[in-house]
């Protein structure tokens, strides 16, 4: 038996034996990624049934490195990827897929080295019958960490079972221009929420099994103008303050691997930023995993060198291990000889992923059983995503407690492009589903609303007037009691796109009225909703009735023009599959809203940016011909009923560093449910450093919780603050805690509970 063949010694040890008797094409082939998995085998139908035939750009791959170091998305299903129930991969199909790819790598590789494999996991598995969550910007209103790790943990456990070994999972962006199309993918505005859900969600995934990959590597939420991939014009403290925090958790929660982003920060790309991907991911944040190409990135790298060759060179040496779909790293053998690069970087990175494989227990279990077990997670037995399309609910306006709905009966006017359409209320990167596993807000209604006359019509196109839809939708409206109108927008590939190398939509439809208008590659200049949606909403406002707006959206919207002409508005960061029934609950009243805003809604779009933590150098939004304020902050968010706070205090006037460094500060309160329903109280801790060795913002959030009341019922709450949440990067870049007056707030809703400070010392 060979050392790396012994299961006793350590993945370490294993994986430096079986590097010193790789060749160099062998090593080069494990850095590599450049198969998209989705296109390299064809549903056959043999006499024993359907059979799984893999073409010849596949087994090329194989043999020309003998090996294979990562499959991408061999489970990818979705327009881009050209896959559905009829053409993709289910059940113990998928698992012989698997197994066949797996088993010509074996077969062709000297040394026996097994593949893995990576998978997309935005917020759910992008795979046939995936279970699959609400977006990263609902996780965020639901500020609730420990429900988002419950859920990522179901979806990390079909993605063990599915033999996939990288979760590809987006938790680092933070969202600062709501422009940017793939809002969705951010948790929120905040560094410190983002962290905290960030770190829950590797928990969650890793847990179950698989390596998590997270992305994306760094500050790719700070576009120039909202535009995907553009160059982020920030220096370093502020990559460090707002940026850096959920790669810095999730490192801390033992993150296995880094996706680098597209973008440029102050003129480098990050994928040839060594102070990024080696000084301060590897160095300053002890990582120690694989880093990750973004998909054709080390290519684009081509912009700065002007040689492929060269490209691969400089992101392999600039820190990057794996590529994804590039040329650049299959020329690793060329820049070697031209002097670009060195053994020894080579060595490095395959060691890395030699290592994880040991890890992952792919040399001793290499295979799948062929069987359905563990391919299907449904809702109903896992009702994690539910839940969370449940508290992700904001409620933005109650005019006069029109919200809930407790008429026992009535005539019910569903109206708008987003209240039967179940692939506008799952996000982008969705796979197909059943229509069966899905439920749309008419859905929802028409279970939840049972005893009511419910009637329906569309009204509008997503972003094109329809005058017969207008007219129809006028008609229902006078013959009803109540409209429930659902606007919004859609990250939808299915209703016809066109893609981008690297899967991104083109933004070439949006005009037809029917495609998507969110998502990757649909920035977009204007919040505003669309003038047909807004048309719409001005004429069932002219009937009189009483309207409840839905808006289910990807991104911040301005929502002034929506919350005038409604009685009530709830926004839904697209809710999941079944979001409509959430909705419907907590429009009944059967759920109490709890959402929270996680990112500012400007009042008009020229306030962008409209985040509440900016410096307090200036005078945000002081436009003289607009509001000086967003349309909502941060954090706010309604509900049914009401909570007191008493015996709020802190635990110190006054302490010193060290006695910060040992025991912290808390802010301790008695939280009690005065109203009539049961609810979450969403307490946020927000601190604001009066005077310090650098500009500091007007507040920042640095502690929260998330605490279930029922009616009458009261429990005491502790936040606490620490070094981590006190501290700041002076102006020589260390992070350091300054003696000074804090302020602190307490806040819910949107309003202020108290307020108090204490004086830190040396």
């Amino acid at each position: 038996m060979e050392k790396y063949q012994d299961s006793t010694l350590s993945a370490c040890a294993r994986a430096k034996d079986l590097l010193g008797r790789m060749t160099l094409r062998e090593k080069i082939g494990q850095l590599n990624q450049r198969l998209y998995g989705f296109r390299i085998y064809e549903k056959k139908e043999g006499a024993d049934g359907i059979q799984i035939e893999l073409d010849r750009e596949f087994e090329e791959e194989v043999l020309k490195y003998g090996g294979l170091g990562c499959l991408y998305g061999l489970y990818r299903a979705d327009p881009w990827a050209d896959k559905d129930y009829h053409t993709g991969l289910t059940g113990a199909l998928a698992k012989k897929a698997y197994n066949q790819v797996q088993r010509f790598v074996l077969e062709h590789s000297r040394l026996g080295i097994p593949m893995m494999m990576s998978s997309e996991c935005p917020h759910g598995h992008q795979a046939l019958d995936g279970y699959l969550l609400p977006v990263n910007l609902a996780a965020g209103a639901t500020f609730h960490p420990q429900l988002l790790k419950d859920a990522y943990h179901v979806c990390g456990k079909q993605l063990q079972n599915m033999g996939v070994d990288f979760a590809l999972a987006s938790m680092l962006d933070v969202l600062r221009d709501p422009r940017w199309g793939r809002s969705e993918e951010c948790y929120s505005e905040d560094p410190y929420l983002s962290a905290r859900l960030a770190e829950a969600a590797v928990a969650g995934i890793q847990e179950a099994g698989p390596a998590v990959v997270a992305k994306h590597f760094a500050a790719q939420g700070e576009g120039t103008g909202g535009i995907n991939a553009s160059a982020a014009r920030i220096g370093e403290r502020e990559l460090r303050e707002i940026h850096l925090p959920p790669m810095a958790a999730c490192a801390k929660a033992g993150v296995k691997g880094v996706m680098a982003a597209y973008n440029e920060i102050d003129g480098i790309y990050c994928h040839a930023n060594p102070r990024l991907l080696k000084d301060i991911l590897r160095d300053e944040m002890g990582f120690s995993g694989v880093v990750m190409a973004d998909g054709v990135a080390i290519d684009q790298l081509d912009f700065m060198t002007g040689d492929n060759v060269a490209s691969g060179a400089l992101a392999l040496s600039s820190g990057v291990d794996m590529g994804l779909w590039d040329a650049a790293f299959g020329k690793l053998e060329m820049a070697l000889e031209r002097g670009l690069v060195t053994q020894e970087q080579i060595d490095v990175a395959a060691l890395r992923i030699l290592t994880l494989k040991f890890e992952r227990g792919l040399f001793e279990h290499p295979f799948l059983e062929e069987t359905e077990e563990g391919m299907y997670f449904p809702y109903e037995k896992y009702p994690q995503s539910l839940q969370m399309a449940r508290e992700s609910g904001v409620l933005l306006k109650n005019r006069e407690g029109v919200l809930p709905l407790t008429a026992q009966s009535g005539r019910l006017a569903v109206i708008g492009p987003n209240a039967d359409a179940l692939y506008n209320q799952l996000g982008d990167y969705s796979p197909p589903m059943r229509r069966e596993d899905g439920c749309t807000v008419l859905d929802g209604i028409k279970q939840i609303f049972a005893d009511w006359q419910v009637s329906y019509t569309q009204g509008c196109y997503l972003r094109g007037r329809a005058p017969e839809m207008l007219e129809e939708a006028k008609k229902l409206a006078e013959e009803s009691d109540l409209i429930v109108c659902v606007l919004g927008t859609s990250s939808s590939r299915f209703g016809g796109a066109v893609f981008d190398a690297n899967g991104a939509a083109l933004n070439l439809n949006t005009e037809s009225g029917l495609g998507m208008d969110c998502g990757e590659g649909m920035d977009c200049a204007d919040l505003e909703l669309p003038e047909a949606q807004t048309e719409l909403l001005k004429t069932l406002a002219q009937t009189g009735k009483r309207i409840v707006t839905v808006v289910i959206a990807g991104r911040p919207l301005a929502l002034r023009t929506v919350c005038e002409l409604s009685d009530a508005v709830l926004l839904s960061f697209y809710p999941g599959p079944l979001g409509g029934l959430a909705i419907a609950e907590l429009l009944a009243g059967r759920e109490n809203p709890s959402g929270r805003l996680p990112v500012s809604l400007p009042a008009a779009t020229g306030q962008v940016p409209v985040y509440y933590n900016y410096k307090s150098s200036y005078l945000a939004w002081n436009y003289m011909d607009a509001k000086k304020a967003p349309l909502f902050s941060f954090g706010f968010g309604l509900d049914y009923t009401r909570y007191t706070y008493e015996n709020v205090a802190l635990s110190a006037a006054r302490l010193t560093t060290d006695e910060l460094k040992e025991n912290g500060i808390s802010l301790r309160m008695k939280i009690r449910n005065a109203g009539g329903r049961a609810g979450f109280a969403v307490p946020q801790l927000y601190v604001k450093d009066v005077a310090a060795s650098t500009v500091r913002r007007v507040k920042e959030l640095k502690a929260f919780d998330k605490v279930w009341l029922e009616a009458g019922q009261e429990k005491d709450v502790c936040l606490a603050l620490g070094e981590e949440q006190l501290g700041l990067w002076n102006e020589r870049m260390q992070f350091v805690t300054e003696p000074g007056v804090f302020e602190l707030e307490l806040s819910d809703k949107g309003e202020s509970i108290w307020k108090g400070e204490f004086e830190l010392c040396i």
